[in-house]
């Protein structure tokens, strides 16, 4: 369990703020009064204060003096330390001085409220949390329709799952029916996109994904069966930054279709997948759908499906892989194959990729395999993800 965040100060103005901002954050908080002015108790001081193990401090400026002047003895904060996790908490704007002070106690940063206090807000939310590396996101969308996007995005989220790492699945897609259909879990409980539709600014990571309905494993945010909802891209940002913070993996399902909340993602995502079947035809709707997305997105790679479709019929001169993604100008992620009996098995309520042996599973382990060092993602017995090297290739 996270320890308090702890509070540094005598001032009961600033006091009652921080309270406030703590409270707004769903954070405890532990208030430190009676501050040492004499360097031998300081130590004692700071070890019952929990100084050393409480993810946040937040010094008051009124205490910053005391807490400064002790930092030369050894017995304090060393100076000029930047420990992570103390922040100087002031209001004076025009004051030059604060930023010294905030060197002088080792302060990873100054704020200055009021104007500061919605970051500062989430900053404390973070604590809370036990916030590390941000999740691994990555996109999926189709160069055309039926190119088995969102079957790739369920295959990709259900193997990261199986292998251990905390995963959540987003359908971005209002128009695909539901990824939760395709799991198999329309019926499970938990909230769907609609009870998302109004979110603005920060929402808690840990109670978003509580409320999630669990399928094979991993969180899933989906559609209900109701009338459509607009998710406008302030929304789209609360709800993907809530799953990316606590790390491990998360899979969007995308629409071809450009709107606010796709943007949004797409500014997001660490990597995005365009499927494409290997046709001159399903190249030339790819090559537009790329084109919009590489105005966001910092990295797009092909995956491309064998021409002829899931009926091995052809429709037009057939191309290989590489040459689809020479035409595209992409890097190539893979050749998927089309799987037989895929839809007949999502008809009984298997999902795609649960066949380990078929192509779908084979796909997304291989490509878990070269985009995630190993280990990387692997949920940890207090829930959140170890970290990733963020140079990770597929």
């Amino acid at each position: 369990m996270a320890e308090n965040v702890l509070i540094v100060t005598e001032d009961d103005g600033l006091l009652d703020d921080l309270l406030r901002l703590c409270a707004a954050a769903g954070a405890e908080a532990q208030v430190a009064h009676g501050v040492p002015t004499d360097r031998a108790a300081w130590a004692c001081w700071a070890a019952a204060e929990a100084w050393e193990r409480a993810p946040l401090v937040l010094v008051g400026d009124d205490c910053a003096g005391v807490a400064g002047g002790l930092a030369g003895a050894g017995t304090g904060p060393p100076r000029g330390a930047r420990r992570a996790g103390v922040l100087l908490v002031g209001r004076d704007m025009d004051d030059p001085g604060v930023w010294e002070r905030g060197v002088r106690i080792g302060a990873e940063g100054v704020v200055l409220l009021p104007d500061a206090e919605s970051w500062l807000t989430g900053r404390i939310a973070d604590a809370a949390e036990g916030v590390g590396d941000p999740a691994l996101t990555v996109g999926v969308f189709g160069g055309r329709g039926g190119a088995g996007a969102s079957t790739l995005a369920c295959a990709l989220a259900l193997s990261s799952a199986r292998a251990g790492r905390r995963t959540v699945l987003i359908d971005g897609d209002p128009l695909g029916g539901g990824l939760d259909v395709l799991l198999g879990g329309e019926r499970t409980e938990g909230l769907r996109w609609p009870a998302f539709a109004e979110s603005r600014g920060r929402v808690g990571g840990a109670a978003f994904e509580e409320s999630l309905p669990r399928l094979h494993g991993l969180s899933v945010l989906s559609w209900d069966r109701g009338d459509s909802v607009t998710i406008s891209g302030d929304a789209m940002r609360s709800v993907l930054g809530a799953a990316r913070r606590r790390g491990g993996v998360v899979v969007v399902d995308l629409p071809r279709r450009m709107d606010e909340a796709v943007t949004e993602v797409l500014a997001q995502l660490d990597l995005g997948l365009l499927v494409v079947p290997a046709e001159l035809r399903a190249v030339a709707a790819s090559h537009r759908v790329a084109g919009r997305a590489r105005m966001v997105l910092r990295d797009l790679r092909a995956v491309v499906r064998p021409p002829g479709g899931p009926q091995g019929g052809r429709y037009g001169r057939g191309l290989d892989e590489h040459e689809t993604a020479r035409l595209l100008g992409l890097p190539l992620a893979g050749e998927l194959p089309w799987e037989t009996g895929l839809t007949e098995a999502v008809d009984r309520g298997v999902p795609p990729g649960d066949d380990e042996r078929g192509a779908l599973s084979r796909f997304a382990r291989e490509f878990w395999d070269r985009a995630l060092p190993v280990g990387a993602g692997r949920t940890t017995p207090g829930g959140h993800g170890e970290g990733r090297d963020g140079g990770a290739t597929a």
